[in-house]
């Protein structure tokens, strides 16, 4: 179990951080116009900046303010400066915080900014360990759903490591909250499920889906006309992926656009943008409740928690699924020289 001070009341104060940035960035998206939310208003750390991101910004630094007056704390999120970090309360010394809280305050900025697809409030929580900390020091997550203006229902999934992993379903129409039921899919295979390769911007996408074909191939066979052996979901949020498997709904999903830059470096082609440690800060979440995550060589993730560093990883339903699609998906990537071996 996790050494944090009062974990199930720091659990609690997020929660209502992440409600209040939810309800500022709903009723703003009930206001404005898809072109109003959509306007490019700026660039932070070679990310496009999007006029909804800045939605959650006075939000977020009002309450994670709050908070550190309990929790000293170094906060680690897009949007603070050069470095990405601020330590709270202002005025305290770095190597007085107790913890280290990793935001990403809109995860899937562009579905929600076009009402496409809900987005997410992410934050992960560490002990502050010298500022050396990464993703593997991890021992607090919640996640909460930025739903669509449409949509009358949302959620809400957390844990605290050790202790499993927990959901709520909020009704907006009535203010009724019932518990969530978190199951990952049992299915042995990946026959007629949705997962694959994430390849959701120009520029990779041959290579990406060609990974992708190679493996569902690797492990069903060649495709048989007038029937599809898999689905693919391009999810553009992290978060929203790791919500799809631990609901159920998805059996696999690789992020591997880090490992496709020096192959695109060698044709002389830019890579564009990848995942970083805030988009996947609530990945405990997912492994509580029993969803494997890795990196592509098998490990546990452990980037560090700032705003630069790019992230692959790979999550399965279950080990069922891993040990049919691993060994396709490193020998895809060992063809081309692309993975580190563990």
């Amino acid at each position: 179990m996790t050494s944090l001070r009062d974990a199930g009341a720091l659990v609690a104060q997020i929660r209502a951080v992440h409600e209040a940035i939810r309800e500022e960035v709903v009723a703003a998206c009930e206001r404005q116009s898809i072109d109003e939310l959509s306007a490019v208003v700026g660039d932070d750390a070679g990310d496009t900046v999007f006029a909804v991101d800045r939605l959650s910004e006075g939000v977020l630094l009002a309450r994670f303010a709050e908070l550190a007056r309990r929790w000293p704390c170094l906060l680690v999120a897009e949007g603070l400066g050069k470095d990405g970090r601020r330590v709270l309360p202002e005025g305290t010394r770095e190597a007085d915080v107790e913890i280290v809280v990793i935001v990403d305050p809109i995860d899937g900025t562009r579905g929600l900014m076009v009402q496409k697809r809900p987005a997410w409030v992410l934050t992960g929580v560490a002990p502050y360990r010298n500022g050396g900390e990464t993703l593997a020091d991890i021992v607090l997550a919640v996640q909460t759903e930025i739903p669509l203006v449409k949509q009358n229902l949302c959620d809400a999934i957390w844990a605290i490591a050790g202790g499993g992993a927990r959901g709520e379903r909020l009704d907006r129409a009535t203010g009724a909250r019932r518990p969530l039921t978190l199951r990952p899919s049992r299915a042995t295979g990946i026959d007629q499920g949705f997962g694959g390769v994430t390849n959701f911007f120009p520029g990779a996408r041959a290579e990406l889906g060609a990974i992708d074909d190679e493996v569902v191939e690797a492990v069903l066979g060649p495709t048989v006309a007038g029937r599809a052996h898999a689905f693919a979901d391009q999810y553009i949020s992290n978060a929203g992926q790791l919500y799809e498997l631990v609901m159920g709904h998805d059996r696999w999903v690789a992020e591997l656009r880090p490992l496709i830059e020096p192959l695109l470096a060698r044709r002389g082609r830019a890579l564009g943008i990848c995942s970083h440690p805030y988009d996947l800060c609530t990945e405990l979440v997912a492994r509580e409740a029993g969803v494997i995550v890795t990196d592509p060589s098998g490990r546990p993730l452990s980037a560090p928690l700032d705003v630069f560093t790019d992230v692959a990883f790979v999550a399965y339903a279950n080990a069922a699924i891993r040990s049919h699609v691993e060994p396709a998906l490193r020998a895809a990537l060992r063809a081309r020289g692309l993975l580190g071996e563990a």
